[in-house]
């Protein structure tokens, strides 16, 4: 007894430290029960909100793409429908003007006369002649149709660009085309650029009818190839100066009723000497008589090699004799050789009639001009 009376206060102080220890392992255990149980509420809150997140993300995801798609389409589209689909009357951008080449030969324009105030009668002087009148609009086609009535002008038409070019593709037998420059499917620009990347049509003048009057749509109007510019409303002296301008004079009368030759560029290329052009188309005539006939045959005989010499002779010997309509008939028939026959028959039946027709002609001149 004595001895627990000695540690009295030794055995209280163990006791009280012992139950502090008791108590902190209790408070411990709530503290860390209680973090376990606010990791586990986070993780199962993190379990349960991924799949949404994740929902929510591709959902982003789906939009940027679907909108990448849509500026795609956008750009695309923006590319395609380039303003052509409604016509970009003549408006050619300054990258595409460089790739435009206007082939067009030189037409000599003869000087017109000081004259008097202009009448209907005065039109007369160009009986005989033939004019392509590209024009859309009604009311100017019954001007110019009434103006020239009586004048013994054949006049021929079109409503519209692509008009114009059917009715040249069978008939190109016209001094001058009046060329109305704004008409729907096609317009005078753009029938005109087409016209003047033809060989055959280049003795044709096409003379604009247009109300722009600016510089810059004259420029246009002379980068597309046309050669004069006629303003709306038609004035009847201006009209009646083109006409007389780029209207063959008596002298070479001769040739106006020719389509297959250019008596003119044959002149010129033979130095303006009559007998020596003379000499060369007796000369194409004894050589190249039958060379139609001659093509067809190696044709038949699947002999390509011979009949591709035969048209290359008659491709250089036509340019130099002022058949340019011949010589752009045979150029394409020759790069059409291996072509399907369908191609080629096409090609062989067009030939033969401008080689006959040219025949014809160089016969009639010679018969007239010797």
């Amino acid at each position: 007894m004595d001895l627990i009376v000695a540690y009295q206060n030794e055995l209280l102080a163990l006791v009280a430290i012992l139950v502090v220890i008791f108590i902190y392992l209790i408070i411990k255990r709530k503290t860390t029960s209680s973090s376990t149980q606010k990791r586990t509420e986070e993780i199962v809150t993190v379990e349960t909100t991924k799949p949404v997140v994740e929902e929510v993300v591709a959902q982003q995801e789906e939009e940027v793409e679907a909108h990448e798609k849509a500026v795609e389409t956008e750009d695309t589209s923006a590319t395609l429908l380039d303003g052509k689909e409604e016509g970009d009357f003549g408006v050619v951008e300054e990258k595409d003007a460089e790739k435009v080449q206007v082939k067009q030969k030189v037409i000599k324009k003869r000087e017109v006369p000081p004259h008097a105030k202009i009448t209907k009668d005065d039109f007369k002087e160009f009986s005989g002649q033939r004019i392509l009148l590209a024009e859309d609009n009604i009311i100017n086609q019954k001007v110019i149709l009434g103006l020239l009535a009586e004048s013994g002008i054949d006049v021929v038409v079109a409503n519209d660009g692509v008009e114009a070019l059917e009715i040249l593709e069978k008939d190109d037998n016209f001094i001058l085309i009046l060329m109305d420059a704004h008409m729907p499917r096609m317009d005078g620009f753009e029938a005109t650029r087409k016209i003047r990347k033809n060989p055959a049509l280049n003795h044709i003048v096409v003379v604009a009818l247009s109300g722009d009057t600016a510089a810059d749509d004259i420029r246009k109007m002379t980068e597309a190839g046309m050669s004069e510019h006629l303003e709306k409303p038609l004035k009847m002296d201006a009209l009646y100066d083109v006409i007389y301008a780029y209207t063959p004079d008596e002298n070479a009368s001769s040739s106006l009723n020719y389509t297959e030759l250019d008596i003119e560029e044959g002149m010129e290329i033979s130095g303006n000497d009559t007998a020596f052009y003379h000499e060369i188309l007796n000369e194409f005539i004894n050589s190249y008589n039958n060379a139609h006939e001659v093509i067809e045959s190696l044709i038949k005989q699947n002999n390509t090699e011979n009949a591709d010499r035969l048209l290359l002779d008659i491709i250089g010997v036509s340019a130099n004799i002022g058949a340019q309509k011949l010589t752009a008939t045979a150029r394409e028939f020759k790069t059409s050789l291996n072509s399907d026959d369908n191609e080629k028959s096409r090609l062989l039946f067009k030939f033969k009639e401008d080689f006959e027709n040219l025949v014809k002609e160089i016969k009639s001149y010679l018969l007239t001009n010797n």
